[in-house]
């Protein structure tokens, strides 16, 4: 009986499985791959010693694509491991916005170029296209050998070193895909490149026959780009919120969703299904936004959505749980400019032992967190309510 049990079981979640992914599928368009590995890696201690074994490791080509490669040591000590890696005589590309990578030093760019690494700015603003300065890649993408990838929340800059200790130290999430799934990530890197005006690299050249299998997760790579219309992001997080049944949990550093999304929220809260949201608390890096956010928390908890302010410090990951099934992470916030303005990255993973880790650093992280409790929302206090007015109309800007 017992194995019985069992066998149902497992045939359902493999039916609910399937389901999700034809209609993740379907909704956007994009097959899945089957034969994935993926790690999850939580702060700067785990993201960043493997990102730069991998590099270290590099037999041929090194992509890297960044919104903000910023300040301190561990900056300086990716500069040195690519630099080497490019004397050594693999090809080295990286990629930087110009705007969220500013604060790099241009010693660090001089040596970098010096040793052979191929550096570019994607969208310089001193460019005659103004009409482009407001679109930036806000992809965090690296792969390697086109074999091993990298994407995720996590910028490579001081404050994402540490485990999230203080508030010097900030709370992400990256992921590690090998596999069939990798190609998403190098076109990623491709189609910026590109955009950067740079030439797509020669096929034979650069990348390996087949992708080999490698493990037991299903992956969609999904991108997003500037335009007017509706975007693969803004359709992925939809798809995901449209077909939960059961439970969503979403980290979002930046949240100010828009009317469609905080509907979708509302709807998913009233058909039964246990919507959580985990924001930043008092260590969030932009008050505005939060306050944005703030301005929808009453329309969220009369639906039955659970919200978490998280303390310690600034959390900055971007994630999505649906039913103990799917998880999507990437580079992509609940807000306009994740949705419409910038290039974004996301990883969806149907795999429930990828998940299982998530949903465990969530009930870790809400552990460390404040509940917005309705009833003491509902009496905060005037000038609260004011900032909330004042932002309000400008939530579609930002």
């Amino acid at each position: 009986m017992a194995t019985t049990a069992r066998r149902g079981r497992s045939t359902s979640r493999s039916d609910e499985l399937h389901r999700l992914r034809r209609g993740l599928e379907s909704l956007l368009g994009i097959p899945a791959t089957e034969g994935n590995r993926v790690d999850v890696l939580r702060n700067g201690d785990e993201v960043f010693p493997a990102m730069l074994e991998a590099i270290r490791s590099a037999h041929s080509t090194i992509d890297l694509l960044a919104f903000q490669l910023g300040t301190g040591d561990i900056v300086q000590e990716f500069a040195d491991a690519l630099s080497e890696q490019a004397r050594a005589g693999v090809r080295v590309r990286v990629l930087l916005d110009a705007v969220g990578s500013r604060w790099l030093a241009r010693a660090q760019v001089a040596s970098m170029r010096a040793a052979g690494v191929d550096l570019e700015y994607f969208r310089p603003v001193s460019s005659l296209r103004v009409w482009e300065h407001d679109n930036r890649t806000h992809r965090k993408v690296l792969v390697v050998d086109s074999s091993v990838g990298f994407a995720g929340g996590v910028n490579t800059s001081k404050e994402w070193t540490g485990d999230a200790q203080d508030p010097d130290h900030w709370r992400d999430t990256h992921l590690r895909v090998r596999g069939p799934a990798v190609d998403g990530l190098v076109a990623a890197f491709s189609t910026d490149w590109a955009d950067a005006n740079r030439p797509i690299c020669e096929l034979d050249a650069e990348f390996p026959p087949d992708q080999e299998q490698v493990g037991d997760s299903v992956v969609q790579v999904v991108r997003g780009s500037d335009g007017s219309g509706w975007s693969d992001i803004a359709n992925v997080l939809a798809a995901l919120l449209t077909v939960a049944k059961r439970r969503v949990r979403i980290t979002s550093a930046y949240f100010a969703p828009d009317e469609t999304f905080v509907n979708l929220l509302v709807d998913a809260g009233r058909r039964g299904v246990d919507v959580e949201v985990l924001l930043p608390g008092t260590n969030a890096d932009q008050r505005f936004v939060q306050l944005a956010a703030e301005a929808q928390f009453s329309k969220l908890l009369d639906a039955g959505v659970r919200v978490w302010s998280y303390q310690p410090t600034m959390i900055h990951a971007k994630i999505v749980l649906v039913d103990d099934l799917v998880a999507c992470v990437g580079s992509a916030n609940f807000d306009r400019r994740s949705m419409k303005l910038n290039h974004e990255i996301e990883v969806v993973v149907l795999d429930p032992a990828v998940v299982a880790v998530l949903d465990g650093h969530f009930d870790e992280d809400v552990e460390q967190a404040v509940p917005i409790d309705p009833e003491r929302w509902a009496r905060r206090a005037l000038p609260q309510r004011v900032a909330e007015l004042v932002v309000r109309p400008l939530r579609g800007r930002l």
